[in-house]
């Protein structure tokens, strides 16, 4: 018996729409790391691009839990020798909010090319966005909501 693997040209992906207003950091990016790799999908393969789009409003009253607000690091490199700097949630928050869920969602894909390329499919928003309107402009499909 011969293991038949899905093909790529056969995936036709989709559109979801997830309002991140009040939701947990960690759950929100890991729902939306199943949507963007496709494993809810009954056909899935680890290797095989079957991933949908992934567009997330509201990512700066995402919620988090503890004192993660005052301790949580996130660090970055300068590219020169010595040069790593840190910066605390709470002044990313204020500075760039969508980057939080960005680098949330990032971390769980695969370290790989295929992971690089479903992150291309994330579109996060930091405020609310009329996606109607957006939709109509771009000739897009129709969004399926989530959450």
């Amino acid at each position: 018996m011969l293991t038949k693997f899905p093909k790529f040209k056969l995936n036709v992906p989709k559109y979801y729409k997830i309002d991140a207003e009040g939701k947990t950091l960690g759950r929100i990016a890991s729902k939306v790391c199943n949507l963007l790799t496709g494993k809810y999908s009954s056909h899935y393969t680890p290797g095989v691009d079957q991933g949908n789009f992934v567009i997330v409003i509201n990512a700066s009253l995402i919620s988090i839990s503890g004192k993660k607000s005052t301790h949580k690091r996130y660090y970055y490199s300068t590219k020169r020798p010595g040069a790593l700097k840190a910066e605390l949630y709470k002044s990313l928050k204020v500075r760039l909010p969508s980057r939080i869920l960005e680098k949330a969602i990032f971390g769980m894909l695969p370290k790989t090319a295929l992971g690089r390329k479903l992150y291309k499919r994330l579109y996060v928003f930091s405020k609310g966005l009329c996606l109607k309107k957006s939709a109509q402009a771009y000739n897009m499909p129709t969004f399926t909501q989530i959450c």
